[in-house]
């Protein structure tokens, strides 16, 4: 009676394993495209993002890029490489060329489509995955924010 009380233990735990393991993968199964990677122009360079995949591009917004309308057009650099951005819809107010910006979208035939845009706040507020990539680069400068 003992060695089946034991056996029965131990298809219990095995069992408990299994569906903890299902469990597991299948959160992270539903969870991957949940997350969105932060990505600089010159890392979209170097390796393009899937299809389909959404993601941030951050850098400064490249001076007389910027075409005000209904859709916005602009581009994102890092001052190596360059991607152009197009948004539909409201702007932050201090959004502006020379500038540092996040952008959130995805890539559709060549140019980000942004479904949200972030701009800096303040004289010396730069997005901190901007100011790593543009450290990555060599272009941050401390003393001015950019």
């Amino acid at each position: 009676m003992a060695g089946l009380k034991k056996k029965r233990r131990i298809q219990m735990i095995l069992a408990g394993a299994v569906l903890l393991s299902v469990a597991t993968a299948l959160v992270i199964y539903a969870g991957r495209d949940a997350f969105e990677f932060f990505r600089s122009p010159s890392d979209i360079a170097l390796d393009p993002p899937r299809p389909g995949e959404r993601f941030r591009l951050g850098g400064l917004v490249k001076e007389d890029s910027w075409q005000r309308g209904q859709t916005h057009s602009f581009v994102v650099t890092d001052t190596n490489a360059d991607f152009p951005v197009r948004y539909e819809g409201i702007l932050p107010d201090l959004f502006r060329e020379g500038q540092g910006t996040v952008v959130t979208g995805k890539i559709e035939e060549g140019v980000f489509v942004a479904t949200e845009v972030l701009a800096k706040h303040d004289e010396t507020y730069m997005p901190a995955e901007v100011v790593d990539a543009l450290k990555e680069q060599g272009v941050f400068r401390e003393d001015t924010g950019g």
